[in-house]
């Protein structure tokens, strides 16, 4: 992760706080100086946070968890949508929609209506309504664009909540709070810094100073999702080639149970050949034996007369 410089952030302006006259006192530990009726913000304190909440960003960007980003202050509503949209992470910049964390649910139904509005126009259903409710529809899918368009990605609560000028976006720390959602914040001189879990010390009204700091965190979050696709990626090579084996196996298996199979097949088959020629041969047999036993009896019939011949003539 790029270290930040502190002559970077003081060239952007990040160091001009607010009017000595509209300061929190529990900024006092990130005040460095006070210079014509302004408070000076403490630079290297700034890049120490700065450099904190990059690397708790990133790790929940890491564990593929969403960081909602909220401005709703002209100055830094298109810097938001374009570092936030670089990075796939949903954000708010224009009014705040109550119940957008505490009443999520709601707040689903309505990016949800928007989805219903898009089939309408695709499958034909949308034509067959009246012009005056065609004309209705599409002001709604309007606002619920402008307002909640960012948001339609989002399936769930986020993990984290990245907001520009706290004081102006209170009821969105508030809601963070109630829900324990960690709150990370550019906080200028005029607020109070206990609201907030990760604070960064800055000038939150130029538009200079938003962007500088908003590249360091959008920069952070993208390692950290190129640190998660690494690890995925890696996650299926393994999973690959520990299934490769497996594959193997389990053909091998299969082969030896087929020959094991067709082995007592085999068998079985001269088995019965064997028995099924038993019988046959028996039968050929029998008749055979039968013609013996008659020779034999004929031959001792012809030869008892010649026996009583020979005794008659010793006689």
């Amino acid at each position: 992760m790029a270290l930040v410089e502190v002559k970077e952030l003081l060239d952007s302006g990040v160091h001009f706080g607010h009017l000595t006259r509209k300061w929190d006192p529990n900024m006092a530990p990130y005040i460095y100086m006070e210079r014509n009726g302004i408070h000076i913000i403490n630079l290297y304190k700034t890049a120490a946070k700065l450099e904190e909440a990059s690397e708790a960003l990133a790790k929940i960007a890491t564990s593929g968890r969403k960081i909602l980003f909220v401005a709703t202050k002209k100055q830094a509503k298109d810097i938001v949508s374009e570092k936030a949209g670089n990075v796939n992470m949903p954000y708010i910049t224009e009014r705040w929609p109550g119940g957008m964390l505490t009443n999520f649910v709601t707040i689903r139904k309505a990016v949800k209506k928007m989805a219903t509005i898009d089939r309408m126009k695709k499958d034909g259903t949308f034509l067959t309504l009246s012009k005056k409710e065609r004309l209705q529809v599409d002001r709604l899918r309007a606002k619920l664009e402008k307002n909640l368009g960012s948001i339609s990605d989002m399936t769930r609560l986020p993990g984290a909540l990245f907001v520009i000028d706290i004081k102006r976006e209170h009821i969105a720390i508030k809601e963070a709070q109630k829900l324990n959602i960690p709150i990370f914040a550019m906080v200028d001189t005029n607020s109070d810094p206990r609201q907030v879990d990760y604070v960064i010390p800055a000038n939150d009204d130029a538009s200079k100073s938003i962007e500088k700091i908003l590249t360091n965190v959008t920069d952070a979050i993208a390692e950290g999702l190129a640190v998660r696709k690494a690890e995925k990626e890696t996650k299926d090579a393994e999973k690959a080639t520990a299934e490769a084996p497996k594959e193997a196996k389990t053909e091998a298996t299969e082969a030896k149970t087929e020959a094991k199979t067709e082995a007592p097949a085999e068998a079985k088959a001269e088995v019965a050949e064997k028995t099924t020629d038993a019988p046959k041969a028996k039968k050929a047999a029998a008749p055979k034996a039968a013609k013996a036993k008659k020779a034999k009896k004929v031959a001792k019939a012809a030869e008892a007369p010649a026996v009583e011949d020979v005794a008659k003539e010793e006689e």
